[in-house]
């Protein structure tokens, strides 16, 4: 396997992401199949095409060499770059959200804007996005590039396009939790939409994040042969 299966793998998990949700296809597709089988088969592709890239990239990561010399302070920071993305990813998977599928009845509820959804409204995307730019910077391999590169544009073009279709399914109720929250973390509470409330913010998901925090510091050298802690 070359870097060749590493592109195509990229293109593929692209392709599905930004060519076919969010976009008039979609709709044809869900027109044709029904909501429920189009997700399923959606998210059976999804997972298809990460472990496509993961796989691609396993055989492949240690080709080459870096494109530049990543500073030494920034491999100091990359631990607490880390842990602000998992801050963003854990918390988003945790917590109720409109923008994810099969809770879109959250928009219902008084306390739909709650915890960290202050903060941003796709923090799940937010997480994966610094993380995966923060890789890019410190691991700039061709494969790391790539891997982390597709990624990066997956999560960055997803936001939008989640909007776009709630909007077009749930349209005043969605619109009012936008412009309560934002996509850029806090800029939403910058202009006063909502305030930032820490203490909404349960225990147990702090608890979930130091553990998964801790499980990557763990594990990072002995899956991917490179510690995840700054270097003594």
């Amino acid at each position: 396997m070359d870097i060749a299966a590493l592109l195509l793998a990229s293109a593929f998990f692209i392709g599905i992401h930004l060519g076919i949700a969010g976009t008039s296809l979609r709709d044809r597709c869900v027109n044709l199949l029904g909501e429920r089988v189009y997700q399923g088969l959606f998210f059976a592709a999804s997972l298809v095409g990460i472990s496509a890239l993961c796989i691609a990239y396993g055989a492949v990561s240690e080709s080459g060499g870096f494109w530049w010399q990543p500073p030494q302070w920034l491999r100091a920071v990359a631990p607490i770059l880390g842990l602000i993305a998992l801050f963003f990813g854990v918390l988003g998977l945790l917590t109720p959200s409109p923008t994810t599928v099969g809770m879109e009845s959250t928009l219902k509820k008084p306390d739909a804007v709650q915890g960290i959804l202050r903060i941003t409204r796709h923090p799940f995307l937010c997480g994966v996005a610094l993380w995966a730019a923060f890789h890019m910077l410190v691991a700039p391999t061709t494969p790391a590039l790539i891997l982390f590169g597709t990624l990066l544009i997956v999560a960055l073009a997803g936001p939008a396009s989640i909007d776009r279709k709630r909007l077009k399914t749930h349209g005043g109720d969605y619109r009012a939790f936008a412009d309560k929250t934002s996509i850029t973390p806090f800029l939403a509470v910058v202009l006063r939409r909502n305030s930032l409330q820490i203490k909404e913010i349960p225990w147990w998901q702090w608890l979930a994040l130091i553990v998964v925090f801790v499980a990557v510091l763990v594990l990072h050298p002995i899956l991917f042969g490179v510690s995840a802690a700054p270097p003594l």
